[in-house]
This record gives structure tokens, C-alpha cells and sequence, in this order.
């Protein structure tokens, strides 16, 4: 799996735009490996309620995804999307 890091987490990636994945069966497995070979990036995406935090959007495949129990065994490609907001 490849994941697409926005730039606004590419400070935890040594500004990879991509980082590779091995494949797992959820996001909730996936995440925690993105975790620990990036430190600080699980956090960023996911709050102490195991839930995705509310400016995340995770895209897996191009479909967005809000559950961490969603699968994503065989998928292609983990677009991180942070929102932005303003006035």
C-alpha cells in the first residue's frame, strides 16, 4: 500500500510525499505500523477515543473512510487529506 502524506504531516516523513505500507487487513492495523515508523503521526490522525480526528479525511482507494475498522487489505493507495479551514 502506498500512503499520500499531506503536506502538513510531511515534517514526520522527512518530507516523503508517499511512504510505503506493508498490507493489513483495517486502518486501525494500518495505522498504529504508520505510527511507528513515523513517531507522532498516529497521534495527528487519530484522537485518544480511537476515533479519526475531525479535520482528517482518510481516502482509502479514493473512497473516504471514517471508520478505523474499515478495510483496507489489497488496497492500493492511503490518501491523508487535512482540512483547512478559514474565513
Amino acid at each position: 500500500m502506498i500512503v499520500r502524506i499531506p503536506g502538513l504531516l510531511r515534517s514526520y516523513t522527512a518530507g516523503a510525499e508517499t511512504v510505503p505500507l506493508p498490507a493489513h487487513p483495517t486502518l486501525d492495523d494500518a495505522l498504529p505500523d504508520l505510527g511507528a515508523r513515523y513517531p507522532g503521526m498516529r497521534f495527528r490522525l487519530v484522537d485518544e477515543q480511537r476515533a479519526v480526528r475531525p479535520h482528517i479525511k482518510l481516502f482509502v482507494d479514493g473512497e473516504l473512510v471514517r471508520r478505523l475498522d474499515a478495510p483496507v487489505d489489497g488496497a492500493a493507495e492511503l490518501m491523508i487529506v487535512g482540512a483547512l479551514s478559514g474565513g
